[in-house]
C-alpha cells in the first residue's frame, strides 16, 4: 500500500504546485508566466522523484505507468492501481487549489474559475493539439524509460533528467494545449473547470496514452540486445 500512497502524494504535489503556479500567477499569457509554470511542473517532478522514487518509482502520471507496463516492468493489475492512485492524488491537489482560491483575498477571486485545466489554444486545431500531446508524451516517456532502465539507465540522475525534460516540453506545448502529457493532471482540473475543459478532456487522455504506447515500442526496439 505504501507505493500507492506515495503515488497519491506525488501526484497531489504535482497538481498543487504545477497547476497552482498557473492559477496564482494569473495564467500563462506572457513568456515569464510560461517559464514559471514550466519550471513549477518540472521542479515538482524533480522533488518528488527524490522524495518517493525509492518507494514507488515516482510515476505520478498514468502515461508513464502505461509505458512501464508495456515494457514489461510492471504487471497490469499493479499498473491500474497506480493509475487510480494518481487520479486520486490529482483530485486532492485540485481540491487544495480550489480551497486556496476560495479562502484568499478579494484579488484572488478573479482566478476562481482558473483551475489549471488544459485547453486547446485558439490558434491551434484539435488535430494539432492531439499531435502535440502525442509527441510531447512520446518524448517524455521515452526519456523516463531510458534513464530508469535497469541496465542502460542512470538512476542517480533520473529525477533531474526527467524533470528538466518536462520543463522543456512545457515551454513548447503550453502555447498549444497548456501541456498535459499526463491524463491524471488533466482529469481533475477539467472536472473543476467544467464546460469546454471537459469537452476537450479526451485529447489529454488519448494523446498521452498513444504517445506513451509508441515510446514503449520504440524503447523496446532500442534496448533489445542483439542475439550473438
Amino acid at each position: 500500500m505504501k507505493k500507492y500512497f506515495a503515488e497519491v502524494i506525488g501526484t497531489m504535489v504535482l497538481v498543487l504546485l504545477g497547476c497552482g503556479s498557473a492559477v496564482f500567477n494569473g495564467g500563462v499569457g506572457t513568456t515569464a508566466q510560461v517559464l514559471t509554470v514550466s519550471f513549477a511542473f518540472g521542479l515538482s517532478v524533480v522533488a518528488m522523484a527524490y522524495a518517493i522514487g525509492s518507494i514507488s518509482g515516482c510515476h505520478i502520471n498514468p502515461a508513464i505507468t502505461l509505458g512501464v507496463m508495456l515494457t514489461g516492468r510492471m504487471k497490469t493489475g499493479e499498473g491500474l492501481k497506480y493509475m487510480l492512485a494518481q487520479v486520486i492524488g490529482a483530485f486532492i491537489g485540485s481540491v487544495l487549489i480550489f480551497a486556496l482560491v476560495q479562502t484568499g483575498d478579494k484579488d484572488a477571486a478573479m482566478y476562481a474559475t482558473t483551475t489549471g485545466a488544459n485547453a486547446v489554444s485558439n490558434s491551434a486545431s484539435v488535430g494539432s493539439a492531439l499531435i502535440a500531446e502525442m509527441v510531447g508524451t512520446f518524448i517524455f516517456v521515452l526519456v523516463v524509460l531510458g534513464v530508469t532502465d535497469s541496465k542502460k539507465g542512470n538512476p542517480a540522475l533520473a529525477g533531474l533528467a526527467i524533470g528538466l525534460t518536462l520543463v522543456l516540453i512545457h515551454i513548447v506545448l503550453i502555447p498549444i494545449t497548456g501541456t498535459s502529457v499526463n491524463p491524471a493532471r488533466s482529469i481533475a482540473p477539467a472536472v473543476f473547470e467544467g464546460g469546454q475543459a471537459l469537452k476537450d478532456l479526451w485529447i489529454f487522455i488519448v494523446g498521452p496514452f498513444v504517445g506513451a504506447a509508441l515510446s514503449a515500442v520504440v524503447w523496446d526496439g532500442l534496448a533489445k540486445e542483439k542475439a550473438k
